[in-house]
Formats: structure tokens, C-alpha cells, sequence
């Protein structure tokens, strides 16, 4: 009976951990698609693509275009590294 329980216990307790990974680690279709277009004439495309989503699921907009218009997004605009540079591309 112990045995049971304690393998009913992980199960629920992977499939409560898968889910959670899922919605955290996966980006989302709108921060994707937005980010492939801002990162699309970047030098280093993984960079980018990895600091635009980072920046887009915490302010949940990109700016328009593949440089500038930071002015749209105020969050985007204003989030800094830990040097104090701009950290979303």
C-alpha cells in the first residue's frame, strides 16, 4: 500500500511539474513570431532571440521593426542588465 501511494505521489508530481515547465519554459506564439522579426538582421540571432523573449514575456510587447522604436514599449525600453545597459535588443 505504501508503495502505491508513494508512486501515485511522483506521478502527481511529474504531471504538476511537466505542466508548470511547460507554460514557463515555452515561449509564447506572440513573443516568437515578434521576436524572429526583430531579431531577423541581427549579427548573433540566438542572443537576441533568447534577451527579446526574456523581455517579451515580462512587458508582453516588442517594438515594431529590427532597431529603435523603444519609445512603443516603455518596459522593453527600460529594462537593464546588471551592468545598467539595455538588456532587450
Amino acid at each position: 500500500m505504501a508503495k502505491l501511494t508513494l508512486a501515485t505521489f511522483l506521478l502527481v508530481a511529474f504531471l504538476v511539474s511537466s505542466f508548470f515547465f511547460d507554460a514557463t519554459m515555452a515561449g509564447s506564439s506572440f513573443c516568437d513570431s515578434k521576436c524572429a522579426v526583430r531579431c531577423s538582421k541581427a549579427g548573433r540571432k540566438d542572443r537576441c532571440l533568447e534577451y527579446c523573449g526574456i523581455c517579451c514575456n515580462k512587458c508582453q510587447c516588442v517594438p515594431s521593426g529590427t532597431y529603435g522604436h523603444k519609445d512603443e514599449c516603455p518596459c522593453y525600453r527600460d529594462m537593464k542588465n546588471s551592468k545598467g545597459q539595455p538588456k532587450c535588443p
